[in-house]
């Protein structure tokens, strides 16, 4: 891995693959650097210099678990500032929140940006209670099956499928890092005027099959923001680069590349 040196000395670390203009992936909860994109890695690599974040609790990034989200905010925006040139930027679930937040530190150095269901706030806080029990008894598994659940609304029958997988035991390796995720986020105060100065083309993805009311912030922050477009991934939920990796390499990267 490669690492961006941060204020307080510590570590961002990200993968680097691929050839072509700079990409920068940024993960959501439950995933890192690698779960979250293998389907799509090859394709993007064919088409973009890649910079797979590893956020913080995840692969060698050094910073503390605990942390706010202007901390993370931080971080992205000092890997765009090494990449040396205007990048894009793309960010899933959680991470779209980072990117979005990122690229307003630094948006004269992001030529577009990506958001894939960024979480609503007031949904974070609603789950929350809910895992605080089995993060307290470091019950990851419990903790993972609950988010699933109730967060991401997949049905029982999926999730225990899934139990058998190895993106399983990724899950719950990531289940700590997650809970700081959701803590940081439920106390963070969202000021979406701050954003109304992104002048840069700004793509906005949905699934088809993702409940949009009251489950992500796209019509929220898209309408604050003076360039931006929504584009529904038919037949997809929140996960599209895992279930259909060609559509979604596709979709980003015509209105990256146009």
């Amino acid at each position: 891995m490669e690492r961006v040196t941060l204020e307080d000395a510590t570590f961002l670390s990200y993968d680097r693959y691929g050839s072509g203009p700079p990409l920068i992936l940024i993960h959501g909860a439950l995933t890192d650097h690698q779960t979250n994109w293998p389907a799509v890695k090859d394709l993007f690599g064919q088409r973009f210099t890649v910079y797979a974040v590893a956020r913080r609790g995840r692969g060698e990034t050094t910073a503390p678990l605990e942390r706010s989200l202007e901390d993370e905010f931080g971080d992205i925006a000092a890997l765009i500032q090494s990449v040396g040139q205007p990048a894009f930027v793309l960010g899933h679930s959680g991470g779209a929140h980072f990117a979005l937040g990122g690229t307003a530190a630094r948006p004269e150095l992001v030529s577009k940006l990506v958001l894939y269901e960024p979480p609503v706030v007031d949904a974070v806080m609603t789950i929350l209670p809910k895992l605080e029990d089995p993060a307290r008894r470091e019950d990851w598994e419990g903790f993972v099956r609950t988010f699933l659940l109730e967060a991401v609304r997949l049905p029982t029958p999926f999730l225990d499928a899934m139990k058998s997988l190895p993106i399983w035991a990724a899950m719950v390796a990531d289940a700590p890092a997650t809970w700081a995720d959701l803590r940081a986020l439920a106390l963070h105060k969202y000021n979406l005027a701050r954003f109304a100065v992104l002048e840069m083309p700004v793509l906005f993805l949905v699934g088809s099959e993702s409940p949009r009311e009251g489950y992500h912030m796209t019509d929220a922050i898209s309408a604050v923001l003076p360039n931006s477009q929504v584009v529904e991934l038919q037949g997809q939920g929140h996960i599209a680069q895992q279930l259909a990796p060609q559509m979604f390499v596709d979709t980003v990267s015509k209105f990256l590349l146009d």
